[in-house]
């Protein structure tokens, strides 16, 4: 059983309870600039163990009645199919698998902004399949003035020029696909309008990452840093903050730079100063909820150096710069942190180049490493899979789970078949063929029911995997690393 460091159900209350008291500082109408991910929130739940990836959308839930969506999406992100690299798709297919997804909880979709859209932008694939769905759509173009107009921005010449989305709701959350989106001009833009029309309604951020009344230096923080490094975020205590209450807050570089700016649009707007910091814009609880500090520490240091290995290999296959390494490599240097302190790694290395051929090693939740390395009939994925499977089930190692006989025959199809030279099994392929198998085989029946205790364990490859292996491993909930070679 994996270790808990974050309670759950506490962060469910007491962040509910922070976003209403939030409402009912405005006109009863909040605008809650949505940030991460809704689903999926799996680097909250490498680095809180305990915080459910579903926790964000579990999180509306609990303002079912009294709350909708509107989603972002720039218009050159359209255009140009700009693709989510944890998913593997672009950011258009990635608003409309979030959109199926709220629609099945029940909560309201308000609309789809696309934002920054200019007459050359091609964005009508996406408006077609938006009104086949019933999905409304407002487009706002870049916003004259900004950022350094103020006067002209909270006007009819500048957010005046959007159109006012109708909202019916106490909560209204805008949120994205993905980042630079245009999440914040259109709540602002909104808020312009509610103004206009006597609606004192408010402006909130929520975001999980960086926590603010955690140290800067805290592993949270830092694993927040090593996620985003391709993005240039930088953590940093808030200055404002620091002037307005004497208290040391942390943010990152975005938000506090822009935080002039947008302090003088919501004074426009508001005709009152709204915040004194960045830090105040948010609704984060976080720290409330970690119940093991320690827990949590091992944790997103673990993130950390999941995170470097996995820079190394972007940079290994041109995806990223070496300043990027750089950056991941000096999060590491902060905490003194080395590629040694990752056992699993270090045990798929030794037993590489013991045998001489590619390995890859899982680290059970009980502390035990199983490892397993490429032959002729299966990838050292396959290998370590099977061998972690009867690990966990009390399987003696003699007995096979897939026997000889089957494997053989799938192999010499896989000649006569395949194009590729390597014709051995990999991971999808060992699954579907242990699916199958499992109609006549209890044994193998009963190791696919423990699939889920793989969830959480972590792994490493001696070499870098085929896209299709990491995906399977993904998919198993198995945090992967892999050696920057191919």
């Amino acid at each position: 059983m994996n270790e808990v460091g974050f309670d759950s159900e506490k962060y469910l209350k007491i962040q509910s309870e922070k976003i209403k008291e939030r409402i009912e500082l405005f006109d009863n109408k909040l605008y809650l600039e949505f940030g991460g991910k809704i689903f999926d929130d799996f680097h909250a739940s490498r680095v809180l163990p305990g915080f459910k990836p579903d926790n964000k959308i579990q999180l509306l839930k609990q303002f079912k009645d009294d709350v909708e969506v509107i989603f972002c999406i720039n218009a050159a992100d359209i255009e140009k199919s700009k693709i989510r690299a944890d998913y593997g798709i672009s950011y258009e297919l990635e608003l409309l698998r979030l959109i199926e997804k709220i629609q099945e909880t029940g909560i309201l979709i308000n609309s789809v902004v696309i934002t920054m859209y200019h007459e050359e932008n091609d964005i009508s694939h996406l408006q077609k399949i938006l009104k086949e769905r019933n999905i409304k759509i407002y487009i706002h173009k870049p916003t004259i003035g900004y950022p350094d107009n103020v006067d002209l921005i909270v006007s009819q010449e500048g957010y005046g020029k959007n159109p006012y989305i109708e909202t019916t709701k106490k909560l209204v959350v805008v949120t994205a696909p993905g980042p630079n989106s245009g999440k914040l001009g259109t709540c602002l833009s909104q808020l312009y309008h509610e103004y206009k029309r006597g609606v004192k309604a408010g402006y909130a951020k929520f975001e999980t990452f960086p926590v603010w009344n955690l140290s800067l230096l805290d592993p949270v923080n830092i694993a927040y840093e090593a996620a985003t490094v391709d993005l240039k975020d930088v953590n940093m205590i808030d200055p404002f903050h620091l002037e307005a209450y004497g208290e040391y807050a942390v943010n990152y570089n975005r938000d506090i730079s822009s935080f002039p700016i947008l302090k003088n649009i919501l004074t426009k707007i508001t005709g009152k100063e709204v915040y004194k910091s960045p830090t105040d814009m948010g609704v984060n609880m976080i720290k409330q909820c970690i119940i093991n500090p320690e827990i949590v520490k091992k944790a997103a240091t673990d993130e950390i150096i999941r995170r470097y290995y996995n820079t190394l290999c972007d940079y290994k296959q041109n995806i990223c710069t070496e300043d990027t390494v750089e950056q991941s490599k000096s999060l590491m240097d902060k905490l003194e942190l080395s590629l040694s302190d990752r056992d699993v790694a270090m045990v798929a290395n030794k037993v590489a180049k013991e045998k001489n051929a590619n390995v890859l090693a899982i680290k059970l939740s009980n502390g035990k490493i199983i490892t397993g390395k490429e032959s002729k009939i299966l990838s050292c994925t396959s290998a370590a899979f099977l061998n972690a499977i009867k690990e966990i089930t009390g399987i003696p190692d003699k007995e096979y789970l897939l026997s000889p006989a089957v494997l053989d025959g799938i192999y010499k199809m896989k000649q006569k078949t395949s194009y590729n030279t390597a014709y051995f099994l990999d991971l999808s392929e060992v699954l579907i063929t242990l699916s199958i198998c499992s109609v006549t085989n209890p044994i193998i029946e009963k190791a696919l029911n423990e699939l889920e205790k793989l969830r959480g364990c972590d792994a490493h490859s001696s070499y870098i995997l085929e896209k299709s292996e990491m995906n399977a491993l993904k998919n198993l909930g198995i945090n992967l690393t892999c050696e920057p070679s191919i």
